[in-house]
């Protein structure tokens, strides 16, 4: 049987383009793209487009 760890990520947890900017699309992009390649899966998310930036919530998930 197949055994999985999970991991919950948010908006909090991808680095802005600046101090005083929002996170970009781009910058979501980047942080999910760094877990996958650590052998993370995206099986739910929640995105909200925000005026200047955006927001998310989601679970990703590996076998172990």
């Amino acid at each position: 049987m197949k055994k999985y760890e999970y991991k919950i990520v948010d908006t909090r947890d991808v680095e802005s383009a600046g101090l005083f900017k929002g996170r970009q699309r781009e910058d979501v992009e980047t942080y999910l793209s760094s877990l996958g390649a650590e052998g993370w899966d995206l099986v739910n998310v929640d995105f909200r487009e925000l005026e200047g930036g955006l927001e998310f919530a989601g679970i990703m998930k590996r076998e172990i």
